[in-house]
């Protein structure tokens, strides 16, 4: 497997012992479908293939990663005619979407009305790299619980919360930011949130941190002293708004390359703007 996720054929069939196969015609289903769909998904969602084919490969584990390695579970707050996820169309074909823990997969990203839903499971395919708006505005969702987050990949993050009024529940402990450069509205108008964990992002990468939290007007405490910021320039309004935030740990934040920190605590009470003055130094408030 070389970088870039691009698949060599001739390696792949001699992975798969698939240069013994005489058929043509399932060599032409499996290298032939369609140009934008990698040989292994086909694969790997095929089970009648699969089959067919009697595949037994050590390697499977190491490509299966990189199809579906991403699964993230929602549950719902309310059921009406509604989106519960943004799917940009180009994408379309590389989110697998299952309702309350059906085997078949839905071929949509929104609720039809009255109908009776209460989880949703959506497996996400290696060829995105970008969660922009992902769940933004999709005010149903109760929780989002990210079950399995085995990528480098993703790069932007920015808006991925944003606008999820009804959000509840927010796990992350399987999140992997380590190559996200923007984070821009990650969270804004999470406005029921109460807690976050955020102790294992990597923002070594991250450039844009503006309006990250904005609005957060439930979070009461918030850890982010394991935040790298050395390459930040854009903290505008990460924290406005947060009106209940009592505690925020920022002690090890670096603003050297900072160009832009407008009205970064606006909103917030005086009350935790003077403890972050007074317990960071380095911290600039303008």
């Amino acid at each position: 497997m070389n970088s870039g996720n691009t698949f060599n054929k001739e390696k792949i069939k001699q992975k798969l012992g698939l240069e013994k196969i005489k058929n043509n015609f399932i060599l032409k289903k499996i290298f032939g479908y369609v140009k934008k769909i990698k040989y292994m998904e086909i694969i790997k969602y095929n089970k009648k293939l699969q089959k067919r084919l009697n595949l037994s490969f050590d390697g499977y584990q190491e490509y299966s990663q990189l199809y579906s390695s991403i699964i993230v579970e929602l549950k719902l707050v309310d059921n009406k005619y509604i989106r519960f996820i943004n799917i940009p169309y180009t994408k379309k074909e590389y989110y697998h979407i299952y309702f309350d823990n059906s085997k078949e997969e839905i071929k949509r990203n929104y609720l039809n009305e009255n109908e009776k839903v209460k989880i949703i499971k959506i497996k996400i395919d290696h060829q995105v790299t970008s969660f922009q708006k992902l769940f933004s505005y999709c005010d149903i969702i109760n929780s989002i619980i990210f079950k399995k987050f085995s990528r480098n990949n993703i790069t932007d993050m920015s808006y991925m919360f944003s606008g999820c009024s009804s959000l509840k529940e927010l796990t992350l402990s399987n999140f992997n930011t380590n190559n996200v450069t923007n984070m821009s509205g990650m969270f804004s108008g999470c406005s029921l949130l109460t807690k976050l964990n955020a102790s294992k992002f990597n923002t070594y990468n991250v450039t844009d941190m503006s309006h990250m939290f904005s609005g957060c007007s439930s979070l009461k405490e918030l850890n982010l002293s394991k935040f790298n910021t050395n390459n930040v320039i854009n903290m505008s309004y990460m924290f406005s708004y947060c009106s209940s935030l009592k505690q925020l740990i920022i002690s090890n934040f670096n603003m050297n390359n900072v160009n832009h920190i407008f009205f970064m605590f606006d909103g917030c009470s005086n009350e935790l703007i003077e403890k972050i003055k007074e317990q960071n130094k380095n911290i600039k408030i303008e």
